[in-house]
């Protein structure tokens, strides 16, 4: 040990200044905040490092695990979450069967999904058969007219069969804003019965029945703040409805569930559940939630406010959002690594999304892979035997006070506008997510944001086989229009899949030819850079080694029965190849400069017209070339 302390004392630790001299020398003059520091969508900048000082005044390092105001985690000595998984019930029989055997294969949550027709007494004694409701966790999704009826069927064959009803574990999913949000439905008069369901499940301390479902606005392409901040002020709602109502705060609170999203954005996801939990007990104890158990529970104030009220529930469901039709088995490493991030933010229960949801009904095999997702968390990474992994990382924690004042500030801004239910009769919650839809959309044109394997290195040799983009689902969602605006997110691969099935569709596969020349490094770069931007479209892309003059990378193209061909070099030599090979080509193929030379002028009035480069935007240039090719 002696030794050691001698080893480190021989060394000064540099300050925060001497890294970023250190960091400004390698960038060779490059400017530090340009390079260096990122601007995130939920805007705020991220630093290329943090150091120990950062976490200085940061509140969030001062609780514990388990304790007030839960940014930690709510359990004290364990991270454990239960592994669900949604059966949509059309044959009672069946949906059975399949829920008694996804548990024996690693499962301890049933999420149950069917319409209201299918709320019976025999439905639920059909559905639960052979199934201990004291033993797992049980959630049930039914039209909201339903869900009070639904409760007493539940309540009824609990108790006729002996069960613990302490024990009993789940979930009703009332949530009739999410008919506003999500489908423009107006739903607000059904919210009342909201006070009457929890009335029912009081039976069922462990059920949980007012739920939020922001996992909806993931879906539609919310930022992370937005999620966080309209989940909040959704919460909210219903807590200051159902206090009106005359429901005790305790009550309210311990029957509410957030059924969130996770986005593909590894340490901000983590950072936005710890941020979440840290926020709504600041919200909930602001309607000082008496404990009603005070003998019993030591978990409540001096003056008897209960912290247990105060703890979120959140059900994490990896997002659809971000999957692929096309190279579906990258999904798997995106609700993979999604997963990672709700485990190590210690969320209460996890699905995780199967990989080929976007194109088919899920089928056993990718049912199957995304259970073992999860259970390779638990069983060989061991992500429920440690509490808070992220606790103390210096970036983990910068984040979750960043998302937090930044989601903070969007959940005032609504209450201040008359709170979320008259935002979302206004539209502006729907709008707002729209328009960033709309944004990502953009960026995912442009390759500002990459969609790996559809707009960044896609797959050039796959077809879709047949498969289409599989039409959304709702329950009990009628046709009638409303002046309600719905959410109109649409997966962010959508429109390079619907340009690549048209050119699969297409009489004859365009052939693109890399006609390289000039310059090693700068035509390898370029034919490279080319070859994955026109891949995306679903293009034969045909790359060469070289050739010692543009005639006869020409003769090559024709040879090849090239419908495109991209000239790749160099900036400087450009103004030597260009319009010869322009010429030499004479309109049999469309020609494109892979580039943006500072010759383009002159190569314009040449009549050279088509350029692809960095700042090109990748899907509307596509569409451009499949207009030239008539597809």
């Amino acid at each position: 040990m002696a030794n050691k302390e001698k080893l480190f004392s021989e060394f000064t630790a540099p300050t925060r200044q001497e890294w970023i001299d250190k960091i400004i020398v390698d960038l060779k003059g490059a400017d530090f905040e340009k390079k260096m520091v990122w601007r995130t969508n939920e805007g705020f900048n991220v630093q290329p490092f943090y150091r120990k000082e950062d976490l200085e005044g940061l509140k969030t390092v001062d609780s514990l695990p388990g304790e007030f105001p839960f940014v930690r985690g709510n359990k004290k000595d364990n991270n454990l979450w239960y592994v669900r998984q949604n059966i949509e019930v059309t044959d009672v029989k069946e949906a059975n069967q399949k829920a008694l055997d996804i548990l024996m294969k690693g499962v301890d949550s049933l999420g149950f999904h069917f319409p209201g027709d299918k709320v019976s007494k025999e439905t639920i004694e059909g559905l639960l058969e052979g199934i201990e409701p004291e033993c797992i966790e049980l959630n049930f999704r039914t039209c909201q007219s339903k869900c009070v009826e639904l409760a007493k069927i539940l309540v009824a064959y609990f108790t006729a069969k002996g069960a613990d009803l302490t024990k009993c574990v789940g979930s009703i999913n009332f949530d009739p804003i999410e008919k506003i949000v999500k489908v423009g439905k107006p739903a607000a008069d059904k919210i009342a019965q909201g006070k009457e369901l929890i009335e029912v499940l009081e039976a069922l301390p462990k059920f949980r029945c007012i739920c939020v479902d922001s996992v909806d606005l993931c879906n539609a392409g919310a930022y992370i703040y937005q999620e966080l901040g309209y989940a909040l002020a959704w919460g909210n709602e219903y807590m200051q409805q159902m206090v009106d109502a005359g429901v005790p705060a305790d009550v309210v609170a311990k029957k509410i569930k957030f059924n969130m999203g996770i986005s593909g954005n590894y340490f901000m996801e983590i950072a936005k559940f710890r941020a979440a939990r840290l926020l709504w007990a600041q919200i909930v104890s602001q309607y000082k939630p008496m404990c009603q158990h005070a003998d019993k529970c030591p978990n409540h104030t001096p003056e008897g406010e209960c912290r247990c009220a105060c703890k979120m529930n959140v059900c994490a469901t990896t997002t659809t959002y971000n999957m692929t039709m096309f190279d579906s088995y990258v999904n798997l490493l995106r609700s993979q690594t999604e997963a990672m991030s709700a485990a190590l933010a210690n969320v209460d229960s996890i699905v995780v999304t199967p990989f080929d949801k976007p194109y088919e009904t899920p089928n056993d095999f990718s049912e199957r892979m995304a259970r073992n997702q999860q259970l390779l968390l638990k069983e060989e990474a061991h992500f429920d035997k440690i509490v808070d992994v992220a606790g103390g990382s210096y970036y983990i924690e910068h984040l979750t006070v960043a998302i937090a004042e930044q989601a903070w500030k969007l959940f005032l801004d609504v209450e201040n506008d008359g709170g979320f239910l008259a935002q979302a009769l206004a539209s502006k919650v729907q709008d707002t997510i729209n328009a960033t839809n709309v944004a990502r959309h953009g960026n995912a044109a442009k390759r500002k944001e990459f969609i790996l394997g559809t707009n960044q290195f896609p797959n050039f040799t796959e077809t879709s086989e047949g498969k289409k983009p599989a039409s959304p689902c709702c329950h009990c969602c009628s046709d009638e229009t409303t002046e309600i605006h719905k959410l109109e997110g649409s997966r962010l691969a959508s429109e390079f899949e619907a340009l690549r099935l048209a050119t699969e569709g297409a009489k004859k596969q365009p052939i693109a030819f890399m006609l390289t020349i000039g310059n090693l490094a700068m035509r390898q770069a370029r034919a490279q850079f080319s070859c994955n931007f026109l891949a995306a479209a679903g293009y034969k892309v045909i790359d060469n080694l070289g050739f010692p003059t543009v005639e006869e990378g020409v003769e090559a193209a024709m040879k090849a029965n090239a419908d495109i061909v991209v000239l790749c070099s160099s900036d400087d030599e450009y103004a030597e190849y260009a319009i010869p090979a322009f010429k030499a080509l004479n309109g049999r193929a469309i020609y494109i400069v892979a580039g943006a030379p500072a010759c383009m002028e002159d190569l314009k009035a040449a009549g050279i017209e088509n350029y692809i480069h960095v700042r090109s935007n990748q899907l509307e240039t596509l569409k451009e070339f499949n207009k030239m090719l008539n597809i």
